[in-house]
C-alpha cells in the first residue's frame, strides 16, 4: 500500500480495475485485504473495460 493514506482508495481501485480488466485471480488473503480496504472507501467506484 502507498505510504500516503489519501492515496489508499485510489491505489485499491486501480488494483481491482487491473484484476478485472485482465481477468486475474484473487486468492482468499488478497480478497480479505481488499474488502478491508474497500470498507474505508465509501465513494470509490471501479470501472473497467475488459482487455481484448
Amino acid at each position: 500500500m502507498p505510504p500516503a493514506n489519501d492515496a489508499t482508495c485510489t491505489y485499491a481501485t486501480d488494483w481491482v480495475t487491473a484484476k478485472l480488466r485482465w481477468k486475474l485471480t484473487v486468492d482468499a488473503t488478497e480478497a480479505r485485504a481488499l474488502r478491508t480496504i474497500a470498507a474505508g472507501c465509501r465513494d470509490a467506484t471501479v470501472t473497467f473495460k475488459p482487455a481484448p
